[in-house]
């Protein structure tokens, strides 16, 4: 059922997500493009927002535990969008014949996984996570109480 909570949490971690993607391209190990990274990371910071934090406002919380699902929101967004960077480029090295098994490609995706991991944990992009959840949680929570 949508509710203004679940649109506010869903358009609050678009931005986050852009913004943290944003941060994360300045940094990809390897000096890869960054392609579509950012919009792809808007559409599923969308999605973690309307379904993670949005979904948590059911009934009434307080502001420190809708703060508190925000950072958990950041958490799931980043692990998400690094899973999903670290899939697709092991689909691009298999695709190019890198890998005798596809165990070794099941495989080097943890592996790319720690790679491309690294980065997230840099200032920028731990900042962006960190605060924009925060705010992110407030913004939803205030919009939980503000429109029923």
């Amino acid at each position: 059922m949508p509710t203004a909570a679940k649109l506010v949490a869903g358009l609050c971690f678009a931005l986050v997500a852009f913004l943290a993607a944003d941060q994360y391209a300045n940094v990809i190990p390897g000096g890869r493009p960054a392609g579509v990274i950012r919009e792809i990371s808007a559409v599923v910071g969308v999605l973690c927002g309307w379904f993670i934090l949005g979904g948590f406002f059911r009934k009434p919380r307080s502001f420190v535990e809708a703060a508190g699902t925000g950072m958990r929101t950041s958490v799931t967004l980043a692990f998400v969008l690094v899973m999903a960077y670290a899939i697709w480029d092991v689909l691009g090295r298999a695709v190019d014949g890198r890998y005798r098994s596809p165990l070794d490609s099941v495989l080097d995706v943890f592996a790319r996984l720690l790679v491309l991991g690294q980065p997230v944990f840099t200032p920028g992009v731990l900042g962006v996570l960190l605060v924009g959840g925060i705010l992110g949680g407030a913004c939803a929570h205030f919009a939980s109480t503000r429109w029923k």
